[in-house]
């Protein structure tokens, strides 16, 4: 029997039924009464859709920075090659894992009071990162990410407690409509999509090139968009993507000429640290899920 079951299990999931069930936490923790670091309406479009794409927010020169670190780290011959995932038909790069230990840059990048200030503003809390990672859509061959909650996963698979986490997704290429760029649906953060099916042994080795368990329902999926459409994050090189652990989102293949690329961090709440894993399955190794190596992020 694993330690999580120590833990009360707020968002049960994967015990064989598709079901949704009320979100218990706050999308911001910050209170009312302190100061936002970006607009209050941007808040608000947060809190309401689940996310917020902040425009141009690093300059030419800095992402031409995080551009040739990211070329870099495609080549490195020190990198551990369990934390390159590639394409399963092409051996394209798909991702590359534990950036911010694998880089200086990418570790200072997370730590910018631009990203890392937010972070703390909307848990309300210390934060360290919880996962980081390069993904690729490479011209042609770029495969899709199917929809699902990061939530669902880092709590069953992670142990993550709450939902007290988000994702800042740092756009390094430009995102058009047609290349395989973030999609979201508006107003899905607010209902857990409880999965169906159990946690298969060592899933992380098939999930990261293509995910089938923790998925939601079809069913699920039309009422989610139903009740909230798709929103197509475009943005140009330099913005940053900022959405809620638990907001539904996925993305297409790349069938055009047009690589997209971003570097992506996750934050989590101090206090929300994980547990054992809420499945009867081992932890997922620490490039995945930062579990023994958990430092705040420098102020």
């Amino acid at each position: 029997m694993l330690a999580s079951q120590s833990y009360e299990d707020h968002y049960p999931s994967r015990q064989g039924v598709h079901q949704f069930t009320p979100r218990h936490d706050p999308t911001v923790y910050a209170p009312n009464d302190r100061a936002a670091p970006i607009a209050q309406e941007q808040i608000d479009a947060y809190v309401k859709n689940g996310f917020v794409v902040l425009d141009d927010l690093f300059s030419d020169v800095e992402i031409r920075m995080f551009q040739q670190e990211m070329e870099r780290l495609t080549t490195d011959k020190e990198g551990k090659p369990s934390e390159t995932i590639t394409e399963s038909g092409s051996g394209e790069v798909r991702s590359i894992f534990r950036v911010h230990e694998r880089s200086a840059l990418f570790k200072k990048l997370a730590s910018d009071p631009r990203l890392a200030s937010l972070a703390r503003y909307i848990l309300n809390d210390e934060v360290y990162i919880h996962q980081s990672r390069l993904n690729f859509k490479p011209g042609f061959r770029g495969k899709e990410f199917y929809w699902h909650s990061d939530f669902e996963t880092w709590h069953v698979e992670d142990g993550m407690p709450r939902m007290r986490a988000l994702s800042m997704s740092i756009t390094l290429t430009e995102n058009f409509d047609f290349n395989g760029s973030l999609m979201l649906v508006p107003g899905s953060h607010r209902q857990f999509a409880s999965c169906a099916g159990e946690t298969p042994e060592s899933h992380f080795k098939t999930s990261l090139k293509k995910q089938e368990y923790g998925v939601p329902s079809d069913d699920q999926l039309k009422q989610l968009i139903g009740d909230g459409s798709i929103v197509t994050a475009k943005c140009k090189p330099g913005s940053v993507i900022v959405f809620d652990c638990n907001v539904m989102h996925g993305s297409n293949g790349n069938i055009t000429p047009a690589p997209r690329s971003n570097v992506f961090f996750v934050y989590n709440a101090l206090t929300n640290r994980v547990v054992e894993p809420f499945c009867n399955q081992p932890a997922r190794p620490e490039y995945i899920c930062s579990r023994q190596h958990i430092v705040p992020v420098a102020n």
